[in-house]
Protein backbone atom coordinates (compact mmCIF):
# COMPACT_ATOMS: atom_id res chain seq x y z
CA UNK A 1 0.00 0.00 0.00
CA UNK A 2 1.54 3.46 -0.95
CA UNK A 3 2.41 5.67 1.79
CA UNK A 4 2.28 9.29 -0.02
CA UNK A 5 -0.44 10.64 -2.30
CA UNK A 6 1.58 12.97 -4.59
CA UNK A 7 -0.09 16.18 -4.23
CA UNK A 8 1.16 17.39 -7.72
CA UNK A 9 2.07 14.45 -9.77
CA UNK A 10 3.82 15.04 -13.50
CA UNK A 11 1.66 15.48 -16.17
CA UNK A 12 1.86 12.49 -18.87
CA UNK A 13 1.90 12.89 -22.73
CA UNK A 14 3.74 16.05 -22.84
CA UNK A 15 5.60 16.41 -25.72
CA UNK A 16 9.23 17.18 -24.35
CA UNK A 17 10.26 14.24 -22.88
CA UNK A 18 7.04 11.52 -22.56
CA UNK A 19 7.96 9.24 -25.50
CA UNK A 20 8.94 5.96 -24.00
CA UNK A 21 8.86 7.22 -20.86
CA UNK A 22 6.06 5.31 -19.67
CA UNK A 23 7.56 1.78 -21.42
CA UNK A 24 10.73 2.33 -19.32
CA UNK A 25 9.32 2.33 -16.04
CA UNK A 26 9.02 -1.34 -16.12
CA UNK A 27 12.51 -1.94 -16.79
CA UNK A 28 13.67 0.46 -14.27
CA UNK A 29 11.30 -1.21 -11.24
CA UNK A 30 12.96 -4.33 -12.42
CA UNK A 31 15.82 -3.14 -11.82
CA UNK A 32 15.19 -1.57 -8.17
CA UNK A 33 13.38 -4.80 -7.37
CA UNK A 34 10.03 -3.03 -6.85
CA UNK A 35 6.81 -2.72 -8.66
CA UNK A 36 5.11 0.72 -7.38
CA UNK A 37 1.75 1.38 -6.54
CA UNK A 38 2.23 4.68 -7.23
CA UNK A 39 4.04 5.29 -10.29
CA UNK A 40 3.41 9.02 -10.24
CA UNK A 41 6.19 8.82 -7.50
CA UNK A 42 8.71 7.01 -9.96
CA UNK A 43 8.19 9.67 -12.66
CA UNK A 44 8.87 12.64 -10.04
CA UNK A 45 11.90 11.21 -9.46
CA UNK A 46 13.08 10.83 -12.75
CA UNK A 47 12.20 14.83 -13.84
CA UNK A 48 14.84 17.27 -14.00
CA UNK A 49 14.39 20.53 -13.00
CA UNK A 50 14.80 21.69 -16.62
CA UNK A 51 11.51 19.42 -17.26
CA UNK A 52 9.58 21.32 -14.19
CA UNK A 53 7.80 23.98 -15.99
CA UNK A 54 7.67 24.28 -19.98
CA UNK A 55 5.15 26.19 -21.86
CA UNK A 56 2.42 26.60 -19.17
CA UNK A 57 2.66 22.76 -17.97
CA UNK A 58 3.90 22.39 -14.65
CA UNK A 59 5.11 19.04 -12.86
CA UNK A 60 6.86 18.47 -9.60
CA UNK A 61 11.23 17.50 -10.20
CA UNK A 62 13.24 15.60 -8.07
CA UNK A 63 14.13 18.06 -5.73
CA UNK A 64 12.04 17.18 -2.87
CA UNK A 65 12.11 13.54 -3.31
CA UNK A 66 16.41 14.01 -3.61
CA UNK A 67 16.09 15.67 0.02
CA UNK A 68 14.10 12.87 1.29
CA UNK A 69 16.24 10.82 -0.07
CA UNK A 70 19.52 11.60 1.14
CA UNK A 71 18.22 11.13 4.50
CA UNK A 72 16.74 7.72 4.13
CA UNK A 73 20.08 6.76 2.55
CA UNK A 74 21.74 7.93 5.61
CA UNK A 75 19.44 5.86 7.99
CA UNK A 76 19.71 2.89 6.12
CA UNK A 77 23.60 2.99 5.21
CA UNK A 78 24.27 3.54 9.20
CA UNK A 79 22.08 0.62 10.27
CA UNK A 80 24.17 -1.28 7.89
CA UNK A 81 27.71 -0.58 8.94
CA UNK A 82 26.63 -0.42 12.91
CA UNK A 83 25.31 -3.84 12.31
CA UNK A 84 28.81 -4.97 9.99
CA UNK A 85 31.25 -3.61 12.45
CA UNK A 86 30.25 -4.12 15.83
CA UNK A 87 33.88 -3.78 16.75
CA UNK A 88 34.52 -0.08 14.99
CA UNK A 89 34.46 2.89 16.75
CA UNK A 90 32.40 6.10 16.06
CA UNK A 91 35.28 7.86 13.89
CA UNK A 92 35.83 4.51 11.57
CA UNK A 93 32.02 4.05 10.95
CA UNK A 94 31.77 8.28 10.25
CA UNK A 95 34.51 7.69 7.64
CA UNK A 96 33.29 4.41 5.77
CA UNK A 97 29.20 6.18 5.98
CA UNK A 98 30.99 9.27 4.29
CA UNK A 99 32.59 7.76 1.56
CA UNK A 100 29.27 5.31 0.94
CA UNK A 101 26.66 7.89 0.68
CA UNK A 102 28.86 10.37 -1.31
CA UNK A 103 27.42 11.96 -4.86
CA UNK A 104 30.19 9.63 -7.06
CA UNK A 105 28.49 6.27 -5.25
CA UNK A 106 25.23 7.86 -6.18
CA UNK A 107 26.42 7.89 -9.21
CA UNK A 108 27.71 4.75 -9.92
CA UNK A 109 24.52 3.26 -9.29
CA UNK A 110 22.37 5.37 -11.18
CA UNK A 111 24.98 4.41 -14.11
CA UNK A 112 24.25 0.93 -13.00
CA UNK A 113 20.49 1.53 -13.33
CA UNK A 114 21.01 3.24 -16.68
CA UNK A 115 18.90 6.16 -14.87
CA UNK A 116 20.03 8.85 -16.92
CA UNK A 117 18.40 7.58 -20.41
CA UNK A 118 15.18 7.53 -18.98
CA UNK A 119 15.48 10.92 -17.14
CA UNK A 120 12.95 13.54 -17.85
CA UNK A 121 14.38 16.58 -19.52
CA UNK A 122 14.03 19.57 -21.69
CA UNK A 123 15.16 19.15 -25.22
CA UNK A 124 18.25 21.62 -24.34
CA UNK A 125 19.43 20.42 -21.44
CA UNK A 126 19.27 17.15 -23.10
CA UNK A 127 21.19 18.21 -26.23
CA UNK A 128 23.47 19.56 -23.32
CA UNK A 129 24.51 16.12 -22.15
CA UNK A 130 22.79 16.50 -18.89
CA UNK A 131 22.42 12.70 -18.90
CA UNK A 132 25.55 11.88 -17.71
CA UNK A 133 26.19 14.49 -15.67
CA UNK A 134 27.42 12.81 -12.20
CA UNK A 135 25.55 15.18 -9.92
CA UNK A 136 22.24 15.12 -11.69
CA UNK A 137 22.99 11.09 -11.90
CA UNK A 138 23.47 11.49 -7.89
CA UNK A 139 20.34 13.37 -7.60
CA UNK A 140 18.55 11.07 -9.14
CA UNK A 141 19.59 8.48 -7.35
CA UNK A 142 18.66 9.83 -4.38
CA UNK A 143 15.29 10.81 -5.46
CA UNK A 144 14.73 6.75 -6.37
CA UNK A 145 15.25 5.97 -2.92
CA UNK A 146 12.52 8.28 -1.59
CA UNK A 147 10.17 7.48 -3.98
CA UNK A 148 10.53 3.55 -3.02
CA UNK A 149 10.37 4.50 0.46
CA UNK A 150 7.43 6.65 0.00
CA UNK A 151 5.76 4.13 -1.96
CA UNK A 152 6.53 0.95 -0.07
CA UNK A 153 8.01 1.80 2.85
CA UNK A 154 11.23 1.42 4.90
CA UNK A 155 11.27 -2.00 3.69
CA UNK A 156 11.51 -1.33 0.19
CA UNK A 157 13.74 1.42 0.48
CA UNK A 158 16.21 -0.85 2.48
CA UNK A 159 15.97 -3.83 0.37
CA UNK A 160 17.25 -1.65 -2.89
CA UNK A 161 19.93 0.37 -0.41
CA UNK A 162 21.10 -3.32 0.77
CA UNK A 163 21.24 -5.08 -2.84
CA UNK A 164 23.10 -2.01 -4.40
CA UNK A 165 25.60 -1.18 -1.52
CA UNK A 166 26.46 -4.58 0.03
CA UNK A 167 29.55 -4.88 -1.87
CA UNK A 168 30.80 -1.21 -1.92
CA UNK A 169 30.88 -2.19 1.90
CA UNK A 170 33.27 -4.71 1.18
CA UNK A 171 35.55 -3.51 -0.63
CA UNK A 172 38.03 -2.00 1.84
CA UNK A 173 38.60 -3.94 4.84
CA UNK A 174 39.89 -0.86 6.68
CA UNK A 175 37.78 2.00 7.00
CA UNK A 176 38.34 4.46 3.57
CA UNK A 177 40.24 7.55 3.67
CA UNK A 178 38.96 10.27 1.43
CA UNK A 179 41.94 12.35 -0.45
CA UNK A 180 40.96 15.45 1.65
CA UNK A 181 41.63 13.66 4.42
CA UNK A 182 44.94 12.46 3.73
CA UNK A 183 46.14 15.34 2.38
CA UNK A 184 45.19 17.32 5.55
CA UNK A 185 46.85 14.10 7.75
CA UNK A 186 50.36 14.60 5.44
CA UNK A 187 50.35 18.10 6.33
CA UNK A 188 49.34 17.81 9.89
CA UNK A 189 52.15 14.49 10.07
CA UNK A 190 54.37 17.50 9.29
CA UNK A 191 53.70 20.63 10.97
CA UNK A 192 52.42 22.14 8.31
CA UNK A 193 48.92 24.83 7.96
CA UNK A 194 46.06 22.83 6.52
CA UNK A 195 45.33 22.73 3.28
CA UNK A 196 43.23 25.85 1.55
CA UNK A 197 40.69 25.43 -0.96
CA UNK A 198 40.07 28.55 -3.82
CA UNK A 199 37.20 28.15 -5.94
CA UNK A 200 38.93 29.61 -9.11
CA UNK A 201 35.74 29.41 -11.57
CA UNK A 202 32.13 28.31 -11.13
CA UNK A 203 30.31 28.22 -14.11
CA UNK A 204 26.88 26.75 -16.19
CA UNK A 205 23.60 27.18 -14.81
CA UNK A 206 22.46 26.34 -11.15
CA UNK A 207 21.46 22.61 -11.93
CA UNK A 208 24.37 22.38 -14.02
CA UNK A 209 27.36 23.73 -12.06
CA UNK A 210 30.99 23.32 -12.63
CA UNK A 211 33.15 24.20 -10.26
CA UNK A 212 37.00 24.55 -10.01
CA UNK A 213 38.95 24.53 -7.34
CA UNK A 214 42.31 24.76 -6.48
CA UNK A 215 43.99 23.56 -2.80
CA UNK A 216 47.07 25.09 -1.77
CA UNK A 217 49.59 23.38 0.59
CA UNK A 218 53.05 25.40 1.97
CA UNK A 219 55.47 23.64 0.09
CA UNK A 220 53.84 22.30 -2.45
CA UNK A 221 52.69 23.01 -6.08
CA UNK A 222 49.19 24.41 -6.44
CA UNK A 223 46.74 21.53 -7.66
CA UNK A 224 43.72 22.14 -9.59
CA UNK A 225 40.38 20.13 -10.47
CA UNK A 226 36.98 20.45 -11.55
CA UNK A 227 33.66 18.78 -10.41
CA UNK A 228 30.17 19.22 -10.20
CA UNK A 229 29.82 20.54 -7.00
CA UNK A 230 32.82 22.07 -5.00
CA UNK A 231 33.11 19.47 -3.04
CA UNK A 232 33.95 16.81 -5.65
CA UNK A 233 36.11 19.34 -7.21
CA UNK A 234 38.02 19.87 -4.08
CA UNK A 235 38.21 16.10 -3.75
CA UNK A 236 39.57 15.38 -6.87
CA UNK A 237 41.99 18.81 -6.24
CA UNK A 238 43.47 16.82 -3.13
CA UNK A 239 43.72 13.65 -4.99
CA UNK A 240 45.83 15.41 -7.72
CA UNK A 241 48.20 17.14 -5.15
CA UNK A 242 48.29 13.48 -3.74
CA UNK A 243 49.37 11.77 -7.06
CA UNK A 244 52.17 14.82 -7.29
CA UNK A 245 53.39 13.51 -3.73
CA UNK A 246 53.22 10.18 -4.97
CA UNK A 247 55.28 10.68 -8.11
CA UNK A 248 58.09 12.84 -6.69
CA UNK A 249 58.51 10.54 -3.69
Amino acid sequence: MAVHDPLQPPLLGHSLTMDGVTDGLATIEEGLGHHFTTRDLLIEALTHPSAVRRRGISRRGYERLEFLGDRVLGLIVADLLWRRFPNEAEGELTRRHTHLVRREALAEVAMDLNLGARLIVSAGEDAAGVRDNLSVLADACEAVIAALFLDGGLPAAQQFVEQRWAKRMSLSPEPPRDPKTSLQEWAQARGLPLPVYRTVAAEGPAHRRQFTITVMVEGLPPATATGSSKRMAETAAAATALAALDAAS
